[in-house]
């Protein structure tokens, strides 16, 4: 029996990080993975290829140009399920090289089967033809997620799929019926809506991202509505049918019945435990699939840790690969520091949406006097050359010391805009550092220095 002194499961993001880490601390480190390649979902139906198909369909659409060369502007006119794909499966065999090299050169074991713990030390990985026990004093499980599964729903991997499966239609929809208005309903709802398809988004929440700004995501509604998006809130699916003719029809529980040529459930994703017989090793998950875990992520067993989607809240790939570097390291004794207050969100939305810090509307329910800053990309010159003039910048700061509490942004480039911001919030920066800087011209970046002079000129007149 083969005997590690670091064992991780599951080779996505958060477990890629874990077996680095523990590698770089010296430690025989072994990453067990039950798929043939690595990378998990994030690589291989989730992250990875959503967000290639994004830019896919940003390109050939034209998108980001039709402010400037007119609503009619194309690269290609007929885009096919197979234009995107070739993108995507482009991007993902470079990220799976990249990612064996990574672990190959850290001499970490790979260890291709279905992972199951026989006890809170020991690891039985079988294949089809084969299984093979290990040891190992620390065991760090990232197994990610699976989309949730519904009985309302006959899933038939043509046109009624779940988000791992979307790739795999046969051809780009006329009507989309998409269920859940997460991260992932709402991308993908941006995505087919910018190619020209008819959305229905059914939420049954009274609105879009509730983690998210409220004036961020009211502008997002209003891009979605003028895309001809139809949004149902406070709306719940009863049932899913498929039609004779092929089409998929989703009964609402007010009686409403919408009709469409696929159907996207996206309501939620399940931890993958399934296989990991978890009571052996003395630990549980909830309905969910969720494994509990304390600040250092340590499960109930001291040796045993839990990162990533399999966690829960956040399940971002970026937060993912911190949590695993944490966790192997506070296993192996070294001191780490991490703030979870400081992650920055980026939903790859059309437009992006990035975040960090405080609401409005959570610092209304904490009484923090507050004041706020706006910059238009369309006040911008690179807003004007980029042809993106529906973006902001939005800067809250407390109206006493000016210290930075949140930064939101909606726009082309969000997500990469927020680390300027980010910056200085993890600093306790104030709102003055922006006056006081000069960016490049013409820079989205500009932004953050209009969106400070802005809320100056508010405490100013008060």
């Amino acid at each position: 029996m083969e005997k590690y002194d670091l064992l991780v499961i599951g080779s996505g993001p958060a477990g890629q990080r874990a077996a680095i880490q523990g590698a770089k601390s010296g430690k025989r480190v072994a990453l067990v993975e039950m798929r043939e390649v690595v990378g998990g979902c994030c690589v291989n139906t989730g992250t990875i290829p959503s967000k290639t198909m994004r830019e896919a369909v940003l390109h050939l659409s034209g998108y980001q140009y039709q402010n400037i060369y007119g609503v009619n502007y194309r690269v290609k006119d007929k885009i096919t399920m197979a234009d995107l794909a070739f993108r995507v499966q482009h991007v993902i065999k470079t990220e799976i090289d990249v990612t064996q090299a990574q672990l190959s050169r850290n001499g970490i074991e790979m260890i291709n089967g279905i992972a199951s713990f026989m006890d809170p030390h020991h690891i039985r990985v079988g294949t089809s033809h084969s299984q093979s026990d290990y040891e190992a004093d620390i065991i760090i499980v990232a197994t990610g997620t699976k989309p949730a599964a519904s009985a309302k729903v006959p899933f038939n991997n043509r046109n009624i799929m779940n988000s791992d499966q979307i790739l795999q239609m046969p051809q780009v929809p006329k009507t989309l019926i998409v269920v859940g208005g997460g991260v992932i309903g709402v991308e993908y709802t941006c995505m087919f809506a910018t190619l020209g398809v008819r959305v229905i988004l059914v939420e049954k929440r009274p609105r879009l991202l509730e983690f998210a700004d409220a004036e961020m995501v009211e502008a997002l509604s209003y891009r979605l509505r003028d895309s001809r998006v139809t949004l149902r809130l406070n709306e719940e699916v009863e049932s899913v049918e498929e039609m004779p003719d092929g089409t998929v029809v989703a009964n609402l529980m007010s009686k409403k019945k919408i009709s469409g040529d696929a159907l996207l459930y996206a309501v939620g994703r399940q931890g993958q435990v399934d296989e990991l017989n978890l009571g052996a090793a003395g630990i549980e998950a909830d309905s969910r699939g969720r494994i509990k875990v304390d600040s250092e992520y340590r499960t109930t067993q001291p040796h045993i840790f839990a990162v990533g989607d399999v966690i829960g809240f956040p399940s971002l790939a970026s937060v993912s690969m911190e949590q695993g570097r944490i966790a192997a390291a506070t296993a192996v004794g070294l001191s780490v520091r991490s703030n979870p207050a400081s992650y920055p969100y980026g939903i790859f939305t059309i437009p992006e949406i990035s975040f960090i810090g405080k609401t409005e509307e959570q610092l209304t329910d904490e009484d923090v006097p507050y004041e706020v800053g706006i910059a238009f990309y369309r006040e911008i010159a690179r807003g004007q050359i980029r042809g993106d003039t529906a973006g902001r910048l939005k800067l809250i700061f407390h109206r006493e010391t000016k210290e930075l509490l949140g930064v939101h942004i909606i726009g082309e480039d969000a997500a990469e805009l927020l680390h300027i911001g980010q910056a200085v919030f993890i600093l306790k920066g104030t709102i003055d550092y922006f006056v006081d800087t000069v960016f490049n011209y013409p820079t989205l970046a500009e932004c953050y220095k209009a969106a400070a002079f802005n809320g100056l000129n508010k405490l100013a007149r008060l």
